[in-house]
C-alpha cells in the first residue's frame, strides 16, 4: 500500500518516501512531511549548489551548509540558488 503525505514542496497530497532520506529528527520530519516529487526537488537542488559551489560533502563545513539549506528548502523560506547560478540551456 502507498503511503501518502501532505507534502510541505508541492503543496498537495503526493506519494510519500519509502524510507527516512536523513538521520535524526530532521529525516523523521521529512519522511513525514515530504513526497517522492518534493524529494526529487530537493536532490537537483542540492546538486545545483554542489556544482555551483564546487562543495566536497565528505568536507564538514559543506555538510553544515547542506543540512541548513535542506532545513531551508523543506522547512524555511526556501533555499535559493546562488546569485551566479545560470540554468543549463535545453538541448535542441
Amino acid at each position: 500500500m502507498v503511503r501518502m503525505v501532505n507534502c510541505v514542496v508541492i503543496k498537495a497530497e503526493s506519494e510519500g518516501l519509502d524510507y527516512v532520506p536523513y538521520p535524526g529528527e530532521l529525516g523523521q520530519r521529512i519522511y513525514a512531511n515530504v513526497s517522492k516529487t518534493g524529494w526529487a526537488r530537493w536532490v537537483a537542488h542540492q546538486t545545483m549548489l554542489i556544482n555551483e559551489y564546487r562543495l566536497s560533502p565528505i568536507e564538514p563545513k559543506a555538510r553544515k551548509f547542506l543540512v541548513e539549506e535542506m532545513e531551508k528548502f523543506f522547512f524555511g523560506a526556501g533555499a535559493e540558488k546562488p546569485k551566479e547560478f545560470v540554468p543549463p540551456r535545453e538541448q535542441a
